[in-house]
């Protein structure tokens, strides 16, 4: 028997839902119900500076003005913060983590000290300062009430591999991981109690998620997310990374933009019909040029 087909969207609240969030939802949506299977809705709200809790409300009222329907309550990130919390012990205990002291300023000095600055997917790789520090003056540090973030030691990490990382892409077939890239990656921050990476792959797992539909800027995080999923013994979902929605300027649909919201275009009279069909690059946008996806220019 064939294993039912969950999928998620998984939007932070950090502003209105806009048409890429849209076709992000519609694709995921889509795929469950065509396949008779679940379809999740998560708050990503980790972030206690930009997520608002009326951008939480936005989100579902934009979605069921689409037309969108979820199956079960919403996770709310924030609401489960023990949930991440034990994970991080777990690594811990694996001897897999370790605090991070530094500033963003101590580390551009250590990088100038190198003089090379290698980046990875998440922009500047870490050098790797505090990892040398001794467990004392580790401690001395945490007891003196210094902040610190918590970071994978990438190395070790890759050592308790009996082999190399896949995961099953649609459309490519299986591809190979290379989590190495991203260095000693940060999973808890000093401001913020969990990433990204250790938040999304953590639900995934708890939720039963078997496809995820998600945009292709996040294909690299694939790889660091198939090797929590092998360090915690998770089970790796399918992928399906879909090109990026472009507006008439040819740049990535993004808040930070503002490109237009479900909102705005529901003020001026849009239908939802209109909308989804807009969100799945099968009609104009409201300025009369296309909005259709594409791969974000390089």
């Amino acid at each position: 028997m064939a294993a039912t087909v969950v999928t998620r969207f998984a939007p932070s609240p950090t502003g209105r839902l806009h048409l890429g969030h849209a076709h992000s939802a519609l694709l995921g949506w889509q795929a469950a119900r065509e396949a008779g299977g679940r379809f999740l809705l998560r708050i990503e709200d980790i972030d206690p500076v930009r997520c608002r809790p009326e951008y939480t409300e936005g989100i579902l009222e934009d979605l069921r003005w689409l037309g969108l329907d979820w199956d079960g309550e919403p996770r709310i990130q924030s609401r489960h913060l023990p949930d991440y919390r034990a994970v991080l012990d777990r690594l811990e205990g694996m001897g897999l983590l370790y605090p991070c002291f530094c500033t963003r300023a101590d580390i551009a000095r250590e990088v100038a000290a190198i003089g090379h600055a290698p980046h990875g997917p998440d922009g500047l790789l870490y050098p790797g300062t505090c990892r040398r520090l001794s467990q004392r003056e580790r401690a001395a540090r945490i007891a003196a009430g210094q902040p610190y973030a918590l970071r994978l030691d990438m190395a070790a990490a890759l050592a308790r591999l009996d082999g190399p990382l896949f995961f099953e892409e649609a459309g490519r077939g299986r591809l190979r991981c290379d989590p190495a890239r991203f260095g000693d990656v940060v999973l808890a921050r000093k401001d913020i109690p969990a990433s990204y990476h250790l938040c999304v792959t953590h639900d995934d797992a708890l939720q039963g998620v078997t496809l995820v539909t998600r945009a292709e800027d996040l294909l690299p995080a694939t790889d660091l997310h198939r090797l929590l999923q092998a360090l915690l013994d998770w089970p790796a979902p399918r992928y399906r990374h879909h090109p990026l929605l472009l507006g008439p300027d040819g740049k990535r649909l993004s808040k930070r933009d503002n490109a237009p919201t479900l909102a705005a275009l529901r003020e001026v009279g849009q239908s939802p019909e209109a909308v989804r069909a807009m969100a799945l690059g099968a009609a104009t946008s409201p300025a009369g040029s296309p909005a259709s996806p594409g791969r974000s220019p390089s």
